[in-house]
């Protein structure tokens, strides 16, 4: 477990005239749960703690930070909202050099038990998402343009803002993740050609996404090994169209070199809109 780069699937969209989408609840009858085709693409996925130069947020669009928890449980909805909420939106400020942020959602995932091929992530019986494999940005253009006044719902105040941001922070909420760490593509690397539209369907609205096909030129990392008290901090959106990174695609992968008994991962996702005075 100790390569620098490691070769591993990854989810790529394939090419395609209609507009893919995915239900994060039971579709219709006679409705698939997702549209679109994806392609396992097998690419160097390079390990970020032996990086000649660390990544930057601004920069490859990602970085990782030593971050201990006050946190016992993960699954105490009420705890993680008075206290992780808390310190994710004080390590969004201190990674972004932001002046407020605004924590406003939060998700657990848990590798399935029977290590199914990875797909986008919906929820299993025991009310944890599973793994996302599919290559994607939690937001548009577009969708990260809207997301400002659905978390600032006073009209004046989103409209003094002058620059704001989105990002995710991903965190193991038990041991070492050795079996389905996160690749994140450097913000660098992806051209607007590569990311596609996708929809995301809730039970009461839809969401938009990008998907990514394939492209020779992107470069893959993950941090082996991550542990409960490290957070990898991802942009996911920036109002500033030039000069930063804007848009950090990811997804879950196979560690081929995982032991067999490897513990199934278990993480959390925290995004937060951070605003710059």
């Amino acid at each position: 477990m100790n390569h620098p780069t490691v070769t591993a699937g990854l989810n790529y969209l394939q090419p395609s005239a209609l507009r893919p989408f995915s239900y994060t609840f039971a579709p219709p009858p006679g409705t698939p749960w997702e549209s679109g085709s994806y392609e396992l693409r097998p690419m160097p996925i390079a390990d970020a703690r032996r990086a000649a130069t660390p990544p930057d947020i601004e920069r490859e669009g990602f970085v990782l930070r030593d971050a201990p928890t006050a946190v016992s449980d993960f699954l105490d909805e009420a705890e993680v909202t008075a206290i992780y909420h808390r310190e994710v939106a004080e390590l969004a400020l201190a990674v972004t050099g932001g002046t407020r942020a605004h924590v406003f959602d939060h998700l657990v995932r848990q590798r399935e038990a029977d290590r199914t091929a990875l797909s986008f992530g919906r929820r299993a019986t025991n009310g944890k998402a599973a793994a996302n494999g599919r290559i994607h940005n939690d937001y548009t253009e577009d969708s990260g343009r809207r997301r400002l006044g659905m978390v600032l719902t006073d009209p004046d105040e989103a409209a003094a803002v002058r620059r704001y941001c989105i990002v995710n922070i991903w965190r193991s909420i038990k041991g070492p993740v050795l079996d389905t760490p996160l690749a994140v593509c450097d913000a660098r690397s992806v051209m607007a050609k590569d990311l596609v539209n996708a929809e995301v369907r809730y039970p009461r609205r839809t969401g938009e996404i990008y998907l990514a096909r394939h492209s020779p030129a992107h470069r893959w990392s993950y941090f082996s090994a991550m542990d409960r008290h490290e957070a990898l901090v991802f942009k996911q959106y920036d109002s500033q169209l030039g000069g930063v990174s804007r848009f950090t695609p990811h997804a879950a992968f196979d560690h081929p070199d995982a032991p067999a008994d490897a513990p199934l991962r278990e993480s959390i996702e925290a995004r937060c809109l951070v605003v710059f005075e």
